[in-house]
């Protein structure tokens, strides 16, 4: 790689950092909305529903497409996203 081409990626990386940064914030804000939502749960088994799950990655698949993103790529984060959450939620749900 040429000095220029290596300088260039360096800036990408950086700003790259930079956004993950940014990213890192706004999943702990969407951890604590997790948070607030699982207290209102009184029953494991609300913890997972499918349709709100089929709304979000339709919504998700529209505004990616509407914004030029490869769906595939957000259906991907966003499932496992929602996963993540959804496991998050199973291990810290306390019986009311």
């Amino acid at each position: 790689m040429s000095p220029l081409k290596r300088k260039k990626l360096s800036k990408i990386r950086y700003d790259l950092d930079k956004l993950d940064n940014s990213l890192i914030k706004i999943i702990k804000k969407r951890t604590n909305l997790v948070r607030k939502v699982l207290a209102l749960k009184s029953k494991k088994n609300e913890i997972v529903d499918q349709k709100r799950i089929r709304f979000i990655l339709k919504n998700i698949r529209q505004k990616s497409i509407k914004n030029k993103i490869d769906p595939k790529i957000t259906n991907k984060i966003w499932k496992n996203m929602i996963f993540a959450y959804i496991d998050f939620e199973r291990r810290n749900f306390k019986k009311k």
